[in-house]
């Protein structure tokens, strides 16, 4: 006679060595495991020059806050940047304040009595030697990452990430979105421009022709706000901090300014300095992963096909704001 196994049994007798060879098969890293896992020799300093040091005054319970934004290399943005490094080393934003907090979408700093809906005085006096920029200064010319004569945007040039069609970037608002120089961008067939991920810090401006001095600034603090991209300057990104910036109390005024009555919300900016001013035992070191690495190439590969242990299904892709290019801070004997 033939014996028959219950149903849990055969169940168990099957389960058991599937089990068995899953045990055996090793875990997929996570993104932040390879990031940790980084050789030296694949961290880019980033230089002081761009690094502006921004000292809130201290929370409620009396502790510091400290935000640190690296400014945008060439090619974009470059009289903005300027302009920011200039109106620091004036200490123009010294005694300014984050005037508008709009939540899912940015928090911005400048002078309160410059074009602010609740301004009650005269607005600070702009230091000499800014420049003005047009708005065709929001992207550059794509001939500075591409490639033959024929504008054949398959062969990108050095710095540009991704170098083949071998990792694709999901993008609703540009064919073709990238990482240049560290940050996230997209082009066409004539220009290149910089992308409103979070974090990214852009210019505040009136209605065009007007571009903005770089007197007022924000960062995106939500959702990406993508449409913004082209229509305003984006000059750096914050690489340490950032829980200071989008934690504030939101306005409850238009676009989410402060009000009258919420003047005590606003959040004063005590000191902004270039890292580069400051002396050398107080200047912050940081440096990100080059996206000419393999580590990159694996961290990329990684977050758009999460495969570690919590992960069911592989997304099979990302979108540029997804792929952060992991920033650092360089503690002494690192």
């Amino acid at each position: 006679m033939r014996t028959l196994l219950p149903a849990a049994s055969a169940a168990l007798a099957l389960t058991v060595p599937l089990a068995a060879q899953d045990a055996a098969k090793p875990a997929a890293p996570a993104p932040s495991e390879i990031v940790a896992a980084a050789p030296r020799a694949d961290w880019t300093p980033i230089p002081a020059e761009d690094l502006l040091v921004m000292t809130l005054a201290p929370d409620a319970d009396g502790k510091p806050r400290q935000v640190v934004i690296q400014l945008i290399p060439a090619p974009f943005s470059q009289g903005w940047v300027h302009n920011i490094r200039l109106l620091a080393r004036a200490k123009w934003y010294d005694g300014i304040s984050v005037n508008r907090v709009q939540d899912n979408y940015v928090t911005q700093w400048g002078d309160p009595n410059y074009d602010n809906p609740e301004a009650t005085g005269k607005p600070k006096p702009l230091p000499q030697g800014l420049k003005v920029m047009t708005q065709a200064e929001y992207a550059a010319p794509a001939s500075i990452i591409c490639c033959d004569i024929n504008g054949n945007h398959n062969i990108p040039k050095q710095g540009w990430w991704p170098r083949s069609d071998h990792f694709r970037l999901r993008d609703s608002y540009s064919q073709n979105p990238g990482i240049l120089n560290g940050f996230p961008a997209a082009h066409d067939r004539t220009s290149v421009w910089p992308t409103h991920c979070y974090g990214m810090v852009g210019v505040g401006r009136n209605y065009s022709p007007d571009t903005g001095s770089g007197a007022e600034l924000y960062t995106v603090i939500g959702h990406a706000p993508r449409h913004l991209d082209r229509n305003i300057a984006l000059v750096g990104r914050v690489v340490e901090g950032m829980q200071f910036l989008s934690s504030l109390p939101r306005g409850s005024g238009d676009l989410g300014f402060y009000t009258a009555a919420e003047a005590d919300k606003r959040t004063p900016i005590l000191t902004v300095r270039v890292a580069s001013d400051l002396p050398p035992a107080e200047q912050p070191k940081f440096e990100y992963l080059s996206t000419e690495s393999g580590t990159f190439a694996a961290y990329a590969e990684a977050i758009a096909n999460r495969r570690d242990p919590f992960f069911i299904v592989p997304a099979g892709g990302a979108d540029i704001c997804n792929i952060k290019v992991p920033v650092r801070r360089v503690v002494a004997g690192q």
